[in-house]
């Protein structure tokens, strides 16, 4: 089969097409023909070597494909099933703990940049009914991830305010999964054409920040000075104490990226005055995403996707990535 791999110490430039033999399904596993993947940024700091792995290492994280063959013991699916990779294969269901967090497709393990892969049975799901590979495959780490933020850490009812940040997967699926459950939205980005299209997905008010640094204010402004329930965090430290001033009391703070660093300061007086909370958060288990499968066939939602690339322009896709020019998911379709 063929695959892209990532030779130390990663680079875009260094990625390269390999040959690799498709193996044969174990007891409890199951050969998938990988259709899509979807980059996300920890597939990012994969192969630019920021999150050092094996030498050559297949990278991406989510996959989306067909049942070619079913190892014994495997009662879940059989040849030709349409399936959805789990993010954390060994995290099923139950609160995180640090060895259901291991074997993360394209990092621990290999992962979807491959037209065959061979995993444990319990580390997929079924797609939901209706959608493509590609649009499948934007649901296992960004889909989940946000689902997780909006309906697992917190208790969110019709009416809330809820910030999203930038226009990523996550931030996107967060806005849509709000406005599903009829909570109100406020995102911010650095882009007026984005903001516009943040606000036909349904966002009620949104911000510029460059041209408001201080929009932790405009939030309480907009808020009537009651603050939002939930601030979707993806930015890190440069954005969270900004996100401290937006919250409400008794609010939460879903933190879930990192785009400018991994340590700052925290305003923690201001925090705690609030009796608000900081939520760390990477994706979820597989129960969360079996209810979030459910939730998006109930409800209609469809994935937005910026675009989509052939697995052997990954280093291309990538580099859109890095522009940060992108709307919603960039997708990797895979022997189409």
């Amino acid at each position: 089969m063929q695959a892209i791999a990532v030779p130390k110490p990663g680079g875009l430039d260094t990625l390269k097409i390999v040959q690799r033999e498709a193996r044969a399904p174990q007891h409890g596993e199951i050969q998938v023909q990988v259709k899509a993947s979807s980059l996300n940024f920890h597939d990012y700091v994969v192969v630019t070597g920021l999150l050092p792995t094996d030498d050559g290492r297949i990278p991406l994280s989510d996959g989306a494909g067909v049942v070619t063959a079913v190892g014994e013991g495997v009662a879940d699916f059989a040849v030709g099933d349409k399936v959805l990779s789990c993010f954390f294969p060994a995290w099923v269901d139950g609160r995180p703990t640090q060895p259901k967090l291991i074997g993360v497709p394209g990092d621990h393990v290999d992962g979807f940049a491959a037209e065959f892969v061979t995993m444990s049975a319990q580390g997929f799901t079924r797609m939901p009914a209706g959608f493509d590979f590609a649009e499948a495959a934007t649901l296992t780490c960004a889909g989940l991830t946000a689902w997780r933020a909006l309906m697992v850490e917190t208790h969110l009812r019709p009416g809330d305010w809820v910030l999203v940040q930038g226009s990523g997967g996550v931030s996107v699926f967060a806005l849509q999964f709000a406005r599903q459950m009829g909570c109100r939205v406020i995102a911010t980005s650095s882009s007026d054409a984005k903001l516009a299209s943040l606000q036909a997905l349904g966002a009620e008010q949104v911000i510029n920040y460059r041209e408001v640094p201080t929009w932790g204010q405009r939030v309480q402004d907009i808020t009537g000075g009651r603050g939002v329930d939930l601030v979707v965090e993806v930015g890190g430290p440069a954005t969270l104490p900004q996100s401290v001033k937006a919250v409400a009391y008794d609010g939460c703070i879903s933190m879930i990226g990192v785009l400018t660093g991994i340590a700052g300061e925290v305003p923690t007086a201001e925090l705690f005055q609030k009796n608000a909370r900081i939520s760390g958060i990477t994706v979820g288990s597989r129960a969360q995403q079996l209810d979030m499968l459910a939730a998006v066939e109930a409800g209609g939602i469809k994935p937005v996707i910026d675009s989509r690339y052939p697995l052997e322009e990954l280093a291309a896709a990538f580099r859109h990535q890095e522009s940060q020019q992108h709307f919603g998911k960039i997708c990797i379709e895979i022997g189409a």
